[in-house]
């Protein structure tokens, strides 16, 4: 980078984006300023930043993203040089139950924000999606760059819809933006109705631990701040339109994750408390991530394995139990 930047980033107190705050305020030193738009809903949670919230640097901001006279007041009242969106509704259980508030936030959103930066085109626009707008894998191959869209929840079909907007201005009004997929993220400050604390938070309550069909869904795992990492050094060093996909490296089954949290606590009788239930609705098989292109254009790598991200994660938790709580 050439010049520090401001960087306005949607979404920062929700789970990956707070990481991805924290993360830039230590370790990125041509972060100008950040401004953190939130509207702190359900999944937001302020206490996320509060080892940041006295850096000069960090500016909060509770506001929509919906909101286009709210958000370009902030870019150009505060200069801004490029948005990092992470703010979206993500639950795919909740998305089955009610898709509307999904398709209000996470294509209404995205397009309310791509509406500002149509007006104010020096801005960079960097817009963090899902693997799961891939759709399902059997038990061979891997998700690429290339791989065709084949959502089959609302809550992927409502990020490949905002995936396809932001395609569709780049090309269109010749904005700067690039995009990333990851795969299933872990660690502290995640919402507990997620698979990893709320499977936690059972464990430490000793209540039963309910899993979809046989257990046999794959998932590639990936701790919150490999991702976080990973695109600021899109931001940094990646080329303009391009697409990276981010992946952990890491399969696991849904029923091998619940015995490596139960051997991680040590506690074997827990086992007793694993229940098999009705399998979700059009339940992908399996999500698994070609992370190459990012590997070798950009030169990064994971730095956590499973194991050592588990770890930190659980003694998060057990340090903040009031975040185990569930309704």
């Amino acid at each position: 980078m050439k010049r520090s930047k401001v960087v306005l980033v949607t979404g920062g107190s929700g789970f990956i984006g707070s990481s991805f705050i924290r993360y830039g305020l230590k370790s990125i030193d041509w972060c100008h300023s950040l401004i953190n738009l939130d509207l702190l809903t359900y999944a937001a949670h302020p206490r996320n930043l509060n080892e940041v919230e006295q850096d000069p640097r960090y500016h909060f901001v509770k506001g929509d993203i919906c909101d286009q006279e709210l958000v370009e007041k902030l870019c150009t009242d505060k200069q801004v040089d490029m948005i990092v969106h992470f703010a979206a509704e993500t639950h795919v259980d909740r998305s089955i139950v009610n898709p509307y508030p999904f398709f209000h936030t996470n294509v209404g959103g995205t397009l309310a924000l791509l509406e500002v930066v149509r007006k104010h085109p020096h801005i960079h626009f960097h817009h963090i999606s899902t693997d799961e707008v891939y759709g399902s894998l059997s038990h061979e191959g891997t998700f690429s760059e290339q791989s065709p869209y084949c959502p089959n929840s609302p809550y992927a079909a409502s990020k490949a819809a905002s995936d396809h907007f932001v395609h569709a201005y780049a090309h269109t009004y010749g904005l700067s933006v690039t995009l990333s997929h990851c795969t299933n993220n872990f660690g502290p400050c995640q919402h507990v109705e997620k698979f990893i604390p709320r499977m936690l938070a059972s464990c430490v309550h000793q209540k039963p631990l309910p899993i979809y069909g046989t257990g046999e869904n794959i998932r590639d795992w990936l701790f919150v701040d490999d991702h976080s990492q990973a695109v600021w050094t899109i931001l940094e060093k990646g080329k303009k339109g391009e697409v990276y996909d981010i992946g952990g490296e890491c399969e696991k089954r849904n029923i091998d994750v619940i015995h490596d949290l139960i051997d991680m606590l040590d506690q074997p009788s827990l086992r007793e408390l694993i229940m098999f239930i009705p399998d979700r609705p059009g339940h992908d098989l399996r999500y698994a991530i070609n992370c190459r292109k990012i590997k070798e254009e950009l030169g990064w790598e994971p730095r956590y394995d499973f194991r050592a991200g588990m770890r930190d994660t659980i003694a998060w938790y057990l340090n903040h139990p009031e975040r185990l709580v569930t309704t």
